[in-house]
């Protein structure tokens, strides 16, 4: 796979973390990675306290995949897209997700590239594999 465009909708770590595995091991494969974050997904890339949200049928299972995290060694989902990061993937945020919500770039996480709209994600994301998370 040359491309992969992963589209994170869900705010849930869960989701988040999904989205970390996939965009990690496809740019350490080489393959270009974009993440394009909106909506919900878009929380999780401010600069507030990244915590563990987990839809509400899996919330009484949040501490034991956290203790199984650690004894396999699995990074957080923050971790994983920094890792991305260094292979070259880029992660951009919804400009209207964030007007939406009220946020502007300086409220984001620094691991966010930059704002775009669904029309410029969609056409750097042409000819690639997509995936909505």
């Amino acid at each position: 796979m040359s491309k992969l465009s992963i589209i994170l909708f869900s705010g849930t770590t869960d989701k988040a973390l999904a989205a970390g595995v996939l965009a990690q091991a496809a740019a350490a494969m080489g393959s270009e990675v974009t993440i394009f974050v909106t909506f919900w997904g878009l929380m999780n890339f401010t600069k507030a306290e990244k915590k563990m949200v987990l839809p509400k049928e899996f919330e009484q299972m949040g501490p034991a995949m956290m203790q199984g995290m650690a004894k396999e060694h699995v990074k957080s989902w923050y971790e994983m897209m920094l890792e991305a990061k260094e292979f070259g993937a880029k992660i951009y945020a919804c400009s209207m997700s964030a007007g939406v919500f009220g946020l502007k770039k300086e409220d984001l996480d620094p691991i966010i590239d930059d704002m775009v709209g669904a029309a410029t994600y969609l056409q750097q994301s042409e000819d690639g594999q997509a995936l909505f998370i």
